[in-house]
């Protein structure tokens, strides 16, 4: 899975207009600036499209915490029931111990989309000043950025806290994690330039 995300960065840097992010900004930017062009006091749906997208995130920064509670809570079970040799415990939790810190790192980046679309929303919906495009763009795709992040770190933990039921069902669903996200990460259609309409 690691291979895999150094794979799709990448892509993400040299060639965007093949994956699913680089197409989603691409469309973000052209969002923007279409957002910008109308008044101030029309920019009501723009910002509901930004609160609801800042809602999911914190929906997800509370799954994260949760979830890296109930890891380091059964963590905690595990010590205090498991009566194997202490080298046995440490090769079984090692695994877990990560999953813990993977899902607190999806919260911590759920938390700085939060900021970023708060950010976005405030330029957005500034009345009468001349914000360059270029910054509200920048804080819409580092909170997407952050997004992402966050989405891939659960990824990561939830497949690491297979490990609970052995080395096999963890590699069998990192491989599966993989071939799902290969595809929902790929992008075949070309980017408008939005000169057509």
């Amino acid at each position: 899975m690691s291979g895999y995300h150094l794979f799709l960065l990448y892509r993400c840097l040299r060639f965007p207009e093949t994956t699913a992010i680089g197409y989603d900004n691409h469309y973000r930017k052209a969002w923007v600036e279409k957002m910008l062009q109308v008044e101030a006091k029309e920019r009501g749906p723009c910002l509901s499209v930004i609160s609801s997208t800042k809602s999911a995130a914190t929906f997800f920064a509370s799954t994260s915490l949760v979830l890296s509670s109930l890891i380091g809570a059964g963590l905690e079970a595990v010590q205090m029931i498991s009566s194997r040799v202490f080298s046995y415990m440490v090769t079984q939790i090692h695994p877990s111990f990560l999953s813990n810190m993977l899902a607190f790192v999806s919260y911590a980046s759920f938390l700085q989309c939060i900021s970023s679309f708060v950010h976005a929303n405030f330029l957005i919906s500034m009345p009468n000043s001349d914000v360059p495009v270029e910054y509200v763009q920048m804080a819409l795709i580092r909170g997407s950025a952050f997004w992402s992040v966050g989405l891939r770190a659960i990824y990561f933990a939830v497949t690491l806290l297979l490990w609970i039921f052995g080395p096999i069902p963890m590699f069998v669903s990192s491989v599966a994690m993989v071939v799902i996200l290969h595809i929902l990460d790929t992008n075949s259609a070309s980017l408008s330039t939005g000169q057509e309409s």
